[in-house]
């Protein structure tokens, strides 16, 4: 059964290794699953599945195998030893539940009550405090509550017996899903590179103690500068247009960027950088900030990233006045090569599937310029393009 298991997760792209499969088996022949599916999901995942990107993906598979497993059993014939039930009562139950079982005459009253109940009873009963049913305060059945009952088929309500796999907490995780502000930050944070900045007024307790210790062990305070994130970030951001469905992913990456880097500098172009950008979508025709500009303003050694989906008329890139908006005197590809010419670290991030760009000609010419530096915006491809620029 494990085998098909193991077999079923490479299948869904997982790829657990055999050397991964056999710790698990090591582990089960220690016990550390303590005959509990729940534990044995946490143990099977913990030892499988090595990226939590890929966490919803072994959910879904681990709910659809055991389910299965599940369905293929037929529960109505299987025999339920008396011992086994009174060894985990002794072992799952609090003092309190113990009591209060032993107010209804122990767990041989208890169980010979079921069996009555369970020849007496005729049909599906919903409510009360008596019949095996849904709902109610009877001991026996599901979807109510009793202190101290058997529960007889069903979800629990009260997360008695939950199936943690099936509440897939890790959804928006798989690396070929969309990505939202939270794992962006966690995408960006591999440009990370800390530099120690301005006045010095936090305690360097390394050199505090090691000063310390030189001076006879009287105290010598100290202090050094906050360390700050000192990657500098150039974003320029397609809008409008082919751009409008993408608008939710691009504010997630925005407010992401913004949280992450201390030295950002943003811009906005429509489907291509011509001659000039802006700040503000509201005065996009009023307030413009010419390229060249932008271009002498910032070093090189910022990190320059595009978003957009490079869908446009081959025209623009290709020829002057190919603008939809207005006449641009210069092809937009040329605009891209001199800022691909100032900033040597540049990608192009791009919100459309990537199974989707061989149909339009123009994202086939960017990727062309950009030396094919273009990655979709899943988690997957920012991480490729974060590789890419440090």
């Amino acid at each position: 059964m494990l085998a098909d298991f193991f077999f079923s997760l490479r299948d869904a792209g997982l790829k657990p290794s055999i050397t991964e499969y056999l710790t698990l088996l090591e582990a089960l022949k220690a016990d550390q699953a303590n005959a509990s599916v729940d534990d044995f999901y946490y143990l099977s995942r913990a030892t499988l599945v090595k990226d939590e990107a890929l966490f919803d993906r072994f959910d879904r598979v681990f709910g659809v195998f055991f389910k299965n497993i599940d369905d293929a059993l037929d529960w109505d014939q299987l025999e339920i030893p008396l011992e086994w039930l009174r060894s985990q009562g002794a072992r799952l139950l609090s003092e309190k539940d113990r009591q209060k079982i032993e107010a209804m005459g122990g767990w041989e009253q208890l169980l010979e009550e079921f069996r009555k109940r369970a020849e007496e009873q005729e049909g599906r009963h919903q409510g009360g405090d008596k019949w095996i049913g849904t709902g109610g305060t009877s001991p026996y059945g599901h979807d109510g509550y009793h202190p101290e009952g058997i529960r007889v088929g069903g979800k629990s309500r009260h997360r008695r017996a939950v199936k943690v796999w099936e509440k897939r907490e890790f959804r928006n995780l798989d690396s070929q899903r969309e990505i939202g502000t939270r794992n962006l930050k966690l995408a960006l944070r591999r440009l990370r590179r800390f530099a120690r900045e301005g006045a010095a007024d936090q305690l360097d307790l390394d050199g505090t103690i090691d000063a310390t210790a030189r001076n006879a062990g009287y105290l010598d305070l100290k202090m050094v500068p906050e360390r700050h994130n000192a990657v500098k970030v150039l974003l320029c951001l397609d809008v409008g247009g082919s751009m409008n469905p993408h608008v939710r992913l691009c504010e997630q990456l925005f407010s992401a960027a913004r949280a992450e880097f201390k030295h950002l500098e943003y811009y906005y172009f429509h489907n291509c950088v011509y001659e000039n950008l802006w700040r503000d979508n509201r005065h996009r025709r009023t307030e413009l900030i010419p390229t060249a500009e932008v271009l002498h303003k910032y070093g090189p050694d910022y990190k320059l990233i595009f978003v957009g989906d490079a869908s446009m008329s081959p025209y623009e890139l290709a020829y002057a006045g190919g603008s939809v908006e207005h006449w641009n005197d210069e092809p937009g590809a040329l605009w891209l090569k001199r800022l691909l010419n100032t900033y040597a670290k540049a990608i192009w991030l791009n919100p459309e599937p990537e199974q989707h760009w061989r149909y339009t000609q123009s994202v086939g010419m960017v990727r062309e310029l950009l030396e094919d530096r273009m990655y979709p915006m899943t988690l997957q491809g920012l991480d490729a393009g974060i590789r890419q620029l440090q």
